[in-house]
């Protein structure tokens, strides 16, 4: 049986409105603009406020994109959200959205694979869209971070911010859509990030919270390293087993942690710093929602037929990259 090739036809964000500028920043931790420019290369982040949580900016997205793309909320068959900063334990941040966005048709689950989580998302979407099972999927990377932030850490609050995505994911004409992907993980690597409580293994108490376990701790040396590593390694194999030469690459759309790790990625896969979607200056690492919100704001850039490549890595240690031909031609 031959499976139909499934493809992103549609792209939306969402980012709230506040932005906590490195300026801001220097008032509550010891840092500078320079020095987060210089080593990160974050301006500001948006932070999400009023009481609001992660599913608000991913219906936010899907209602954006469904605008967009001129889908009716009926026809939306299946919802992925990746996420680590879900609204509750339970219900999921997929169920919520698809009550807030009318989608009542649509059934649905969250994916939680840190940084990587799109990756992971888009692969199983294109995966009921191939089989048949599904012509309409909206995948959504949505993440709060400032909520599990500690804004008394200098070495992590510079890093994260909020924001969401969504894609629809359909079957394109054959040749385009999502053409191959590497996903990987190594769970000998979560000592170096994570979060330290809050789970089954260590669940909320006055120690817990006193000690400050239910934030994001990071090693970062240690991550840079490896991020470095896997993201450029994964990239550079999906272009070898593609064919594909560094002047044929029309983009990479890498998840925007830092600067640095972006930059040396770029080198080792041996493209231009213009073949690069970049927009973590303005936003900062807002986790499984990086990808999605470059493909927003560069949707514009992006013609069909372009090969784009996209590249992740996430606390898990998860990692991981996908190789697409875009399936349509901007507005």
């Amino acid at each position: 049986m031959s499976l139909t090739a499934a493809g992103i036809t549609g792209v939306h964000g969402w980012v709230p409105e506040y932005r906590l500028t490195n300026d801001e920043l220097s008032t509550l931790v010891d840092t500078t603009d320079e020095w987060i420019m210089q080593r990160i290369g974050i301006k500001e982040r948006r932070i999400l406020k009023g009481g609001k949580a992660t599913s608000d900016m991913g219906t936010e997205a899907v209602k954006g994109l469904l605008e967009k793309t001129n889908t009716s909320p009926a026809d939306v068959e299946l919802v992925i959200v990746a996420t680590v900063t879900p609204d509750m334990q339970f219900p999921s941040v997929s169920n919520l959205i698809c009550h807030k966005a009318g989608l009542k048709n649509a059934w649905g689950f969250d994916l939680a694979a840190a940084c990587s989580g799109f990756l992971f998302a888009l692969e199983t979407a294109a995966g009921f869209v191939r089989s048949g099972a599904s012509k309409k999927v909206i995948v959504v990377g949505a993440d709060m971070m400032s909520a599990i932030t500690d804004y008394t850490d200098r070495t992590t609050c510079p890093l994260f911010g909020d924001g969401a995505g969504a894609v629809l994911i359909e079957p394109v004409e054959d040749g385009f859509g999502i053409i191959d992907s590497i996903l990987e993980v190594d769970g000998s690597g979560y000592n170096n990030l994570h979060m330290k409580a809050g789970g089954s293994l260590k669940p909320a108490s006055h120690e817990t919270v006193d000690n400050r376990e239910h934030f994001i701790f990071q090693e970062g040396q240690a991550v840079f390293k490896v991020a470095v590593s896997k993201m450029a390694d994964v990239s550079v194999e999906i272009m070898k087993r593609n064919k594909i030469k560094p002047d044929e690459l029309k983009w990479l759309v890498p998840h925007q942690a830092n600067m640095r790790i972006i930059e040396a990625v770029a080198r080792r896969m041996g493209i231009r710093k213009g073949q690069v979607m970049i927009n973590i200056q303005k936003y900062g690492n807002t986790t499984a929602a990086t990808i999605p919100l470059c493909l927003w704001e560069y949707e514009k850039q992006i013609n069909r037929g372009d090969n784009v490549i996209f590249a992740a890595f996430g606390g898990g240690f998860t990692w991981g990259s996908v190789y697409l031909k875009w399936a349509y031609d901007p507005e």
